[in-house]
């Protein structure tokens, strides 16, 4: 298998992957959001735990890569933090997509920075799937307060994912993917769960049920799905790696329509198309 289909192959699957994890935060309440995504930060930072040891040992772990895995654990927090919360106050689509506006947040930086800058091609990627989320987006729209204020906490958690993955993209050949998310794992577990503390939240989870869900949702959007992401930036401009993940929607919506039986209407369905094709146009024109 060539260099280009194996890291076409680790997007698609990253995408499948992070597609259950609003599923399985929905699935984890009543327990409280901050303590959902710092558990399972906590959980993903224990299975990585030894490969990060011996990257320190092995002299992979300098100063600028553990103060960048460090940044990017804050990062994952803030990211985890705010889109888990808002998934308890608007419906599983309009969370997922706004999360995923990564894409475009990182077309208008690489603009500034002159760094990294989209093709051709990523700029019909992404007026396509600007297009397929409005759709997705709209028809889901809600005026109340409550869903107002989840989507302004969802689009904050696609702000602190784009920083992660430009940080992340900065470290190149020097980034060791395992140990990284482990440390970046460790980091935003401690955060989250500081917050949880200061906010004077409970660190309890809610039933067995609820810790069963948090442990997939660390073992397949996080281990599987972001370590893949990460890898991934080894080989692609942050900004074909946020284009792929504007497919979790897709994914999320058909998973919420199955399992927690969300309505899907023709106008999700046909944006949920527009954005499939968009991410599929990016995958196949991927830098």
């Amino acid at each position: 298998m060539t260099s280009e289909k194996r890291h076409t192959l680790a997007l698609a699957v990253a995408i499948a992957s992070i597609s259950f994890a609003a599923i399985f935060f929905r699935l984890a309440s009543p327990t409280h959001p901050l303590v959902i995504a710092g558990t399972r930060l906590a959980i993903a930072a224990a299975v990585l735990a030894i490969p990060t040891v011996r990257a320190f040992r092995a002299g992979r772990m300098p100063r600028r890569v553990l103060w960048s895995a460090l940044a990017c654990g804050v990062l994952y927090g803030v990211h985890f933090g705010t889109w888990v919360s808002s998934l308890t106050m608007t419906s599983v689509a309009s969370s997922v997509t706004l999360v995923t506006a990564t894409p475009l947040l990182l077309a208008i930086l690489s603009i500034a920075t002159r760094r990294d800058r989209p093709s051709r091609w990523h700029w019909i990627s992404i007026g396509l799937a600007l297009a397929g989320l409005s759709l997705i987006g709209w028809a889901d729209l809600s005026l109340s307060r409550e869903a107002l204020i989840g989507d302004a906490l969802a689009f904050a958690g696609a702000i602190a994912m784009a920083f992660y993955l430009l940080i992340a993209r900065s470290l190149g050949k020097d980034l060791d993917v395992l140990a990284f998310g482990g440390l970046a794992a460790a980091s935003g577990a401690l955060s989250l769960l500081a917050a949880a503390l200061i906010a004077g939240v409970p660190i309890a989870l809610a039933s067995h049920d609820s810790l069963l869900w948090i442990a997939l949702a660390a073992l397949i959007p996080q281990l599987i799905g972001h370590t893949l992401l990460t890898w991934s930036l080894r080989h692609a401009t942050p900004t074909a790696v946020g284009i792929a993940t504007v497919g979790e929607p897709v994914g999320a919506t058909l998973l919420a329509w199955v399992w927690l039986d969300e309505r899907v209407t023709p106008l999700i369905a046909t944006g949920c198309a527009i954005t499939l094709a968009a991410v599929l146009l990016s995958l196949r024109r991927s830098d």
